[in-house]
């Protein structure tokens, strides 16, 4: 079946003020889960490859009661990426950015990964992210000097849901950056949200939409290859 590249965050530290980030779990377990149901392979990246480092918040109690995405972590699920300058992009059908804060510091302004997302993009594959995981989206640019996400529907975390004690460490704002050049929504209304900006672009809110956004990137990839299929059977 497809082939997903999911890029995670090498992640940020910010001694004086002691603050830690970097991928959050929920939103590389729960989707890579759904993608694997549907017999699609996930393989990791990150900018400096090796074990990147996991927001320490997302495997705690207060967001991973249950321990679930905890246990997946130890258990050295994402302990290897391959450096982005060694992904051979046109393998993947799909990429997948993975949030956390980690994403705005690392990801976002990345040329290699750029690089990555427009080979996949031109060659018809899907670029999806999930939470900050849009922050490289962009400021991803087309060959012809376009905006990635350019007048796309989109989502991503949004301002009111950002930690009051964190706005002032992070580089920039999310939804103030998506909504310059895309049509920014937050649906708050929902307790999980996932947008395609068009049949190549998906984009999920939060933590809470990650298993929903796991599963429409899966079931999007499966039904673009029956599709491929019966166009060979043809």
């Amino acid at each position: 079946m497809a082939k997903v590249l999911a890029v995670l965050s090498n992640g940020y530290i910010n001694e004086e003020h002691n603050y830690v980030t970097g991928w959050w779990a929920e939103e590389l377990f729960a989707p890579a889960l759904e993608l694997e149901k549907e017999g699609h392979t996930v393989g990791l990246a990150s900018i400096d490859g090796g074990k990147p480092t996991v927001d320490p918040i997302s495997i705690s109690k207060d967001y991973d009661p249950d321990g679930t995405y905890k246990k997946q972590y130890e258990s050295g699920m994402a302990d290897k990426t391959t450096p982005i300058v060694d992904v051979k992009a046109s393998d993947y059908d799909a990429i997948m950015i993975v949030g956390g804060h980690g994403a705005m510091f690392d990801l976002a302004h990345n040329e290699d990964l750029h690089a990555v997302i427009n080979v996949v993009y031109e060659l018809g594959g899907i670029v999806s992210a999930v939470c900050h995981g849009p922050a490289p989206l962009v400021y991803t640019k087309t060959r012809d000097g376009r905006h990635l996400l350019e007048g796309l529907k989109v989502t991503g975390y949004p301002n009111n849901k950002e930690p009051k004690e964190v706005v002032e460490l992070l580089p920039f704002s999310l939804e103030d950056e998506l909504k310059k050049i895309g049509n920014y929504h937050e649906e708050s209304n929902h307790d999980a949200y996932v947008v395609w900006g068009s049949k190549q672009i998906l984009t999920g809110r939060d933590p809470q939409s990650s298993q929903l956004f796991g599963r429409e990137l899966a079931q999007k990839l499966t039904q673009r290859e029956l599709q491929s299929e019966e166009k060979f059977m043809d």
